[in-house]
């Protein structure tokens, strides 16, 4: 799926975009939890798309690098689209081991 095809209220698979700027985290407290927060901004050929990171995903995630965001969540904030991981997607760096979604390969 590219950029321009996202729509609101859906799980979403971008592969291969670039994260094109990153904020600084923000933490804040919700039922008694310390929770962190970032906002970023990815791109790919068709256009930007802003990029909500929770928790390990701001360490992990910077400026500069390719990521795929495998089935995360999108929904509009404030009048934009936003995507995160959601509960049941994950961020991987292009790459990287479980970037691909095709089954495991076997080694030996």
């Amino acid at each position: 799926m590219k950029i321009k095809d996202v729509l609101g209220s859906q799980n979403a698979t971008l592969e291969n975009v670039e994260v094109i700027s990153k904020e600084e985290p923000r933490q804040f407290e919700k039922y008694g939890k310390s929770l962190r927060v970032c906002n970023a901004k990815i791109k790919d050929n068709t256009g930007e798309l802003n990029l909500t990171l929770w928790g390990d995903e701001i360490d992990q995630v910077n400026e500069g690098d390719k990521i795929s965001i495998i089935d995360g969540w999108v929904k509009e904030f404030n009048g934009e689209l936003q995507i995160s991981a959601g509960r049941k997607g994950k961020i991987v760096k292009a790459g990287s081991e479980g970037a691909s979604s095709t089954s495991e390969e076997q080694t030996e």
